[in-house]
């Protein structure tokens, strides 16, 4: 009879953890009953792995004293969430300079000692990711983790061309199957998108951007598509952000560098024109649901600005500024 291999490799992982572990344990660690444990325990026996029978009332297994498996044991899941979290803390700079190159000797081996299979869907996820810029980020934030599966397909989709046809649950609990031509997944403030066009919407289609926590599946659909000339997935996403439809559009006329600008309002937030018009200020669009933290905002940046619309924010200004002059005046 074929013995589920998952099962034997997961006790001997906890055998590995160090320690005894009694035959309750282990069966309750892996839904199975105490005979099933103890003809695990004999597999892993006859592949001549050195388990150690402890009676007494805390008896159980343990591993002989010195015994180690080689370096790397990983599962699908593990091997992605590793490559990805090395992936990720180069980008966003969360490593030293020695630990750069570290974190690449660190990918390398676990990409040359991966199955041929899972190395290639793993190097298919690396190749199809994005990460938006620095400033362009803003505040992280801790969502829930997409299904590793769902990512798989997606990648695979992307560096293939094809269409996916998609489940996903909208932020008002709408749910609903999607289909999309994917450009690019990215990584953007700590949570993953899916961007592209929807082939359903005009000629050339619609740009959709999908949380991919949202997505409870996906699928590959038959046919291809061609995505566009220099496409840009992170920028498609920061731009989708700032571009999003909102109760209020502001207009303002900043004077200051692009740099400045920035600093306060990053790409997620504004759509700043690069070029300064003739009194050397910038046309900076915010499309926003609120307009109660734009005050704060604007005065954080310490720059002359003025205010083209709405009429409301140069009231909710001046309101801040009375405040704040009367404070100074306490």
């Amino acid at each position: 009879m074929t013995r589920p291999t998952g099962r034997v490799l997961t006790l001997l992982e906890l055998l590995q953890s160090g320690g005894t572990r009694t035959v309750a344990e282990l069966a309750d660690r892996l839904g199975v009953d105490g005979r099933t444990v103890r003809r695990y325990v004999d597999h892993l026996i006859d592949l001549d792995v050195p388990v150690e029978s402890v009676r007494g009332r805390y008896g159980g297994y343990r591993l002989a004293p010195g015994f180690r498996m080689p370096p790397l044991m990983l599962s699908d899941d593990e091997a992605l969430a590793v490559l990805l979290g090395l992936a990720a803390g180069r980008r966003a700079g969360l490593t030293t300079s020695a630990g750069v190159t570290a974190s690449e000797t660190a990918a390398a081996k676990i990409r040359r000692v991966l199955p041929t299979r899972v190395a290639r869907r793993l190097e298919t996820v690396l190749e199809s990711l994005a990460f938006t810029d620095a400033s362009a980020r803003g505040e992280p934030v801790a969502p829930d983790a997409p299904d590793a599966e769902v990512l798989l397909t997606l990648a695979d989709a992307v560096r293939h061309r094809r269409p996916v046809s998609m489940g996903y649950t909208a932020r008002d609990g709408g749910s609903g199957v999607r289909t999309l031509h994917p450009y690019g997944i990215v990584a953007h403030a700590g949570r993953w998108y899916v961007t592209g066009a929807d082939p359903g919407l005009g000629e050339s289609g619609e740009d959709r951007t999908f949380r991919l926590d949202r997505i409870v599946h996906a699928r590959t659909l038959p046919g291809s598509f061609e995505p566009p000339a220099d496409l840009d997935p992170a920028q498609r996403v920061v731009s989708g952000f700032a571009n999003a439809s909102y109760r209020h559009v502001v207009v303002l006329r900043i004077q200051g560098t692009l740099a400045q600008i920035r600093a306060r309002l990053p790409a997620t937030v504004a759509v700043v024109d690069e070029a300064p018009d003739g009194d050397g200020r910038v046309r900076v669009e915010i499309h926003a649901e609120s307009l109660d933290w734009l005050p704060p905002a604007l005065a954080s940046l310490d720059l002359p600005f003025a205010i083209e619309r709405p009429e409301e924010l140069r009231g909710l200004v001046l309101a801040l500024a009375e405040r704040l002059a009367a404070c100074a005046r306490i």
